[in-house]
């Protein structure tokens, strides 16, 4: 029996501003739809991204079968980046704003159906992007949107506006600066030469068109490579747009590059990086490649 309850342990790790995760006797109703589902799970908060990642870390080490992530994008980055490599297997509660990653892997939105979906569903191996060791699962970007972001928090944190109105005052911002980024990039053995002020580099390729931005496949091996050429103020804008919802890929004048790795060199000390919408202070070079099939993840069968 003890080997049979180690073989079905669950970790529910959540977000505690996101959500149902928010207090108390919302993590005790998480505890009761497992139970619901036939499933014992230890429903945990977490109040920061390296909170998540420690009591990520201490699940694997315990040996827990499936660790679960309630929260947005950035939560299941912060959870999958200690299972990355693990036989751990990563659920996914979407509670977040977007959602991406979830979307990308049709596992459902709805919070009844997501935990569903954790206990019935099946297991895939997806790919993982990685920069300077920091994992993303959707995409990885540098130049306006980290500025943006950044911007973003700052105007929260001093003066307590909401997350859309400060996003809005910092796309104008953004605007009046029109940064540009000179930038040498080294793909399969090839130097590029680019002055952009937006990069995006995406786990797997984004689907072009009529699509909603979306990933067909996580499992090609590849990045993507968008390279904005030299945009207007107005383009600028439409692609922070785009990459805010997830629709960069419907946007126009863009090199597409796929490889497995690439280098991104500059003059600049240091560079803002964006990853899965978190952003980090790196120094360059920028090592970029795809980890093939290293996180398995709870898929709808």
């Amino acid at each position: 029996m003890q080997e049979e309850s180690k073989l079905e342990s669950v970790v529910v790790l959540i977000n505690a501003g996101a959500g149902t995760g928010s207090d108390a006797g919302r993590v005790a109703a998480l505890a009761q739809h497992f139970r619901q589902h036939g499933r014992q799970a230890e429903v945990l908060l977490a109040h920061s991204g390296a909170e998540l990642i420690e009591r990520a870390r201490q699940a694997v080490a315990d040996g827990v079968t499936t660790v679960v992530a309630g929260g947005g994008d950035g939560t299941i980055n912060a959870v999958a980046s200690a299972l990355v490599g693990s036989s751990t297997r990563l659920g996914v509660l979407p509670l977040g704003t977007l959602n991406h990653f979830a979307k990308d892997m049709h596992i459902p939105l709805e919070l009844e159906h997501a935990i569903a979906n954790v206990v019935h569903g099946q297991v895939v191996t997806v790919d993982v992007g990685e920069v300077n060791g920091r994992i993303f699962l959707n995409n990885s970007s540098l130049g306006i949107y980290p500025d943006i972001v950044r911007d973003r928090e700052q105007q929260q944190r001093r003066f307590g506006r909401s997350k859309w109105p400060a996003f809005g005052r910092a796309v104008f911002a953004a605007l009046r600066r029109f940064p540009f980024l000179s930038l040498e990039l080294t793909i399969d053995g090839v130097q590029h030469t680019r002055r952009t002020p937006f990069i995006f580099i995406g786990n797997n390729e984004y689907q072009q068109g009529l699509s909603t931005g979306r990933r067909s496949r996580l499992d090609s091996g590849r990045l993507c490579l968008y390279v904005a050429q030299r945009p207007t103020r107005l383009a600028l804008l439409g692609y922070a747009l785009h990459l805010l919802f997830g629709q960069l890929a419907q946007a126009r004048d863009f090199d597409v590059l796929q490889t497995a790795a690439l280098t991104i060199a500059t003059r600049r000390r240091h560079l803002r990086v964006a990853t899965d919408g978190e952003v980090t202070r790196m120094k360059p070079p920028l090592l970029y490649r795809s980890l093939p099939a290293a996180l398995q993840v709870i898929v709808p069968r």
